[in-house]
């Protein structure tokens, strides 16, 4: 199989690349060098003596093996039973390798289960294949779908084994043209109880609904003759991809804002050979928002969000080299997710973008936050205070409450 080495080997030229990079807001300098994996913090919690300690294997073991609930409202036993289960699907596919290194999603990408159809249907419209593809997509389980051409500054350097911990090839096929984003909703009412345990059920259970929606989408591609690999937090970074596929703009807190989710969404992606109409990014005001607004970096109890403008500052090795963006002190925010034995999105809960933008009301929001009264909407969120943390235990009489038919 041939593998992708060359950064400047792309299906789109170098003038497009620029252009489409300040239209969705991506900056690099002459210092960018791709991403290792083997440099992210989950990876680097099994390797890296410098940042390791127990508290986070109890971290990874809390899922896997026996959780250590406590007394807490949020951390009960019912609690981590609900977050751990909500991982089951994803957590069924990402163990099938494990023993050889290949923890499909997360260090590989998830393993065909046939391989490419010998006979190819032949395109004879992208703008019908691509609205094909996007509403099978759908039919999957995607929540907002956009297509964004391949770009391998965006491919990991290497991949990683999760056995041993040492670099491998990507295993990526020479000829991919297009990354086809997806986008699943996380449950606003769990979010709103971050940080806990019931919470992390929001995360557990996109994971679940993107593992699901990947393998189908990659299967009806690579049926239709096509070379498509199904990835999720493995292969590549998804945000760049989110940002070129049109779907969000690039927040303070590191997430991607949506129009449709704010910033309760996770993303996965199909990347594939399969001619199809690339979108275009666009720009929501966030970043003009964002320069004004200090409510994740507020709220973020070990302060590891940047509160200067974007810039391209490594304050460790689990940054990107040579991007001018905001960026997170990873090893301050994992070493609080491995205390706390669960997922911490206090800075998505808090963000005034997190709103249901299906009422009209928050569509109106939506729009002043892109005119200068967004230092007035975000005196008005400090005043009513929105985003505060809501019980676990609501979530859980709200269950009660619903009477089944």
């Amino acid at each position: 199989m041939n593998y992708h080495a060359d950064i400047n080997t792309s299906p789109v030229t170098a003038v497009d690349r620029e252009r489409r990079d300040a239209a969705a807001g991506i900056q690099t300098t002459d210092r960018f060098a791709r991403f290792s994996q083997r440099n992210d913090m989950f990876n680097r919690a099994f390797w890296d003596d410098e940042i390791r300690r127990p508290e986070m294997m109890a971290f990874f073991d809390s899922y896997r093996k026996t959780p250590s609930f406590r007394r807490g409202r949020g951390f009960g036993q019912k609690d981590f039973a609900l977050r751990n289960a909500a991982w089951a699907v994803s957590d069924e596919f990402s163990s099938r390798g494990e023993s050889q290194g290949i923890r499909e999603g997360f260090n590989a990408p998830l393993q065909p289960t046939a391989q490419v159809a010998s006979e190819q249907v032949e395109v004879e419209s992208r703008d019908d294949m691509t609205a094909e593809i996007k509403q099978i997509a759908k039919l999957f389980g995607a929540g907002i779908v956009g297509i964004a051409p391949y770009d391998p500054r965006w491919t990991y350097a290497n991949r990683v084994s999760s056995a041993t911990f040492e670099e491998d090839e990507t295993g990526l096929p020479e000829g991919l043209t297009s990354v086809v984003v997806l986008g699943h909703e996380m449950d606003r009412a769990l979010v709103d109880t971050y940080p806990s345990a019931v919470a992390g059920a929001a995360t557990g259970n996109a994971y679940s609904e993107e593992t699901a929606t990947v393998i189908r989408l990659s299967q009806y591609i690579r049926n239709l003759g096509w070379q498509a690999v199904g990835s999720m937090n493995d292969s590549a970074l998804a945000i760049p991809y989110a940002l070129q596929a049109g779907l969000g703009e690039y927040a303070r807190n590191q997430l991607v804002i949506t129009p449709e989710y704010g910033p309760r969404v996770r993303f996965s992606k199909v990347l594939t050979d399969l001619p199809l109409v690339h979108d275009q990014p666009r720009l929501l005001g966030v970043r003009r928002f964002c320069d004004v607004c200090t409510r994740c970096i507020d709220a973020c109890p070990v302060k590891a969000l940047p509160s200067g403008p974007p810039s391209d500052v490594q304050l460790n090795r689990s940054a990107i080299q040579g991007v001018i963006k905001w960026t997170s002190d990873a090893e301050k925010c994992f070493g609080f997710w491995a205390d706390l034995r669960s997922d911490c999105a206090i800075c998505l809960r808090v963000c005034p973008w997190n709103r249901d933008f299906g009422y009209w009301s928050n569509r109106v929001w939506r729009w002043f936050a892109r005119t200068p009264a967004r230092g007035w909407l975000i005196k008005l969120e400090n005043l009513s205070k929105r985003g505060k943390r809501k019980q676990s235990t609501n979530w859980w009489k709200r269950v009660k409450s619903v009477t089944p038919r």
